[in-house]
């Protein structure tokens, strides 16, 4: 049995995740924002395992209470050997670029409280010498485009810090997972059109529980997006500022 700590635990992705952890009989401990949606979260894992160590209530952006909540899911978890971090919001990128304000609180919110996170799990995965850390980015972060770069450029920065903490924890004995989706059809995309490189949140859940159950490094979600990601990377800059994506 292992102990699981899930941040963000309300979203569709990381309740569908939740649910195989729970299938396997791991015990967990859940966090979110919103208190109503997180108890109705915590009910239905509660009446689907017996492992539901506990859940608290959570705004990533108050940083300042990010250790007590550590804190306390590591003691009612008895230990914690996985760490899944899956909050963060998707910006408007029109009304982003008319706000400064409104982009820096995107980036706080999809950046910088996670690296936040991060660096106090870090610190005490490390301390145990042991343990994985997996989280959700995005195939955003891979290049940026004029249809989302706050979002990507916010990621970005996620991806970066995880790339360095893989290298420093591995000395440790502690993995890091970095999962990033595609499309995926969730509450916060309804209301985009969606095509054949649309997924659900249940198939991103099974990828994402079997890359950390596998112990893998990076995975994109589903497969094909590694090599669309691909092409969009190493597309020459003369070409790529003319297109629209």
């Amino acid at each position: 049995m292992r102990t699981i700590l899930i941040i963000g635990a309300t979203s569709a992705i990381a309740a569908a995740t939740a649910r195989l952890f729970a299938q396997d009989g791991d015990r967990l401990f859940l966090v979110a924002r919103n208190e109503e949606r997180l108890k109705a979260t915590a009910d239905d894992l509660a009446v689907r395992s017996r492992n539901l160590a506990g859940y608290r209530n959570l705004d990533v952006n108050v940083l300042e209470a990010h250790q007590s909540v550590l804190e306390d899911a590591e003691a009612a978890l008895g230990g914690l050997d996985i760490a899944f971090v899956a909050h963060g919001t998707l910006p408007d990128q029109w009304r982003c670029q008319g706000s400064p304000e409104l982009t820096v609180e995107e980036f706080r919110t999809n950046a910088v409280s996670t690296i936040a996170l991060l660096t106090r799990l870090a610190e005490r995965m490390e301390r145990n010498g042991r343990g994985r850390i997996a989280v959700i980015t995005s195939v955003a972060a891979d290049r940026g485009r004029q249809s989302n770069y706050v979002y990507g450029a916010a990621k970005a920065a996620v991806d970066t810090f995880l790339e360095g903490l893989r290298q420093r924890l591995y000395k440790a004995g502690v993995g890091v997972t970095v999962i990033r989706p595609g499309f995926v059809d969730t509450p916060m995309t309804a209301a985009f059109s969606k095509g054949l490189l649309w997924t659900t949140p249940e198939a991103v859940a099974r990828s994402i529980h079997a890359a950390i159950v596998k112990g893998k490094d990076v995975v994109y979600v589903p497969f094909f997006w590694r090599w669309i990601m691909l092409v969009i990377r190493f597309m020459p800059r003369s070409l790529f500022k003319r297109i629209s994506l």
